[in-house]
């Protein structure tokens, strides 16, 4: 618990920072637009405004979601981060677009700009900040794992796009007496929107419910397997409710001679240990394999033999041959663009019921939730 506090506490450190240097930069670029008569740059300072409303819904969204667990949100409110850094790519979209119109605007009704040489150092100053502050945000939410914060650095560093593209329209303006800030601003409106789609697009993805991290998975099941009583872990699945937290399932194979007490014991030594190293809590289920029986063996190698000829059939696991009954029971993992997974089971089916007729065949479609 003190963990995610001291997370919590750094990411509102952070974002006080940033209002500050934003409203900083607020002050100076609307002195420099109303001075200059340059709807360019008073449109900057607005947007370092809505910039500093972004680090302020970072910091309620941060506080809100290290709220313990309730009766009514058992497993946290970790995903509140999620919709907080959405709210931010709103902005970013709203800013877009406010850009892209009053660019459009300027270009129908053009406005010269009076711009001098402290303008420009302002402006450049103003640049300068913006990129640094991108990425302190960009740097600090990848050590954080916070979206909202590396969003915000995003928004940043468009920022920083934003004032360069004014500070060479404003220095060709001085220079040359042409005035383009309105194709500039409508170049760089098409870039804010594309950053605000991608800030959205990959918050939803993590609200819908992303794939694990490939990484990650593979250390847990390595993890789990160093376990010398484990035989394989598949079935794994992780359900992500907030940054670095995550509560799965996984399914561990075992020998069939081991007993409740034994099986107990495995659970309470795994389970603690993948929640200290990775921070996830796993309920573990089990598949026992079959130890001492030559028929299942020649079984289990005719099933690899014949799943193998299916291209779309990623893994095969969960096999167990239950003697007293004749029935054997495995689980195919089937890839994602399969469509015809019926038939192939059934083919499968087919094909070991003639070569083991007295047995039965019960075959499951996994997917591969985790790599």
């Amino acid at each position: 618990m003190q963990q995610e506090i001291s997370r919590t506490e750094s990411i509102v450190r952070v974002s006080y920072r940033g209002i500050g240097v934003n409203l900083l930069l607020v002050t100076a670029k609307a002195t420099v637009g109303l001075y200059a008569h340059s709807i360019a740059v008073i449109l900057d300072a607005v947007n370092n405004l809505s910039d500093a409303l972004s680090s302020l819904i970072t910091i309620i969204g941060a506080k809100l979601a290290n709220k313990a667990a309730d009766r009514k949100h058992p497993y946290g409110h970790g995903r509140i981060e999620y919709i907080s850094a959405s709210l931010i790519a709103v902005l970013v979209l709203v800013a877009g677009l406010t850009s892209l119109r009053e660019s459009v605007v300027k270009l129908i009704h053009p406005v010269e700009p009076n711009y001098n040489a402290v303008s420009l150092m302002i402006l450049a100053a103003g640049v300068a900040a913006k990129i640094l502050l991108g990425r302190y945000y960009q740097n600090r939410g990848k050590a954080l794992n916070s979206g909202s914060l590396t969003a915000s650095g995003t928004d940043a560093l468009f920022d920083a796009v934003i004032g360069f593209a004014t500070l060479i329209s404003a220095a060709i303006s001085l220079t040359a007496g042409w005035n383009i800030e309105a194709w500039l601003g409508i170049v760089i409106s098409f870039f804010i929107l594309k950053a605000g789609f991608d800030i959205m697009r990959d918050t939803m993805n993590h609200i819908i419910g992303i794939r694990a991290d490939d990484t990650l998975t593979a250390q847990i099941r390595e993890r789990i397997c160093m376990n010398p009583n484990v035989r394989g872990a598949y079935d794994l699945i992780l359900h992500n409710y907030g940054p670095d937290k995550y509560f799965g399932t996984v399914h561990v194979e075992i020998d069939d001679h081991m007993t409740a007490r034994e099986i107990d014991a495995l659970s309470r030594s795994i389970v603690p240990q993948i929640y200290q190293e990775f921070g996830v809590l796993l309920t573990i289920g089990i598949y026992a394999t079959n130890t001492h029986s030559e028929t299942a063996q020649q079984i289990r190698e005719a099933v690899r033999h014949i799943v193998s000829q299916y291209p779309e059939i990623l893994q095969m696991h969960g096999f167990y041959t239950e003697e007293a009954v004749r029935a054997v029971s495995f689980d195919i993992m089937l890839d994602y663009d399969t469509d015809n997974s019926d038939s192939i089971t059934e083919e499968i089916r087919s094909e070991l019921t003639e070569r083991f007729p007295d047995y039965q065949f019960f075959i499951n479609i996994d997917r591969d939730f985790s790599d």
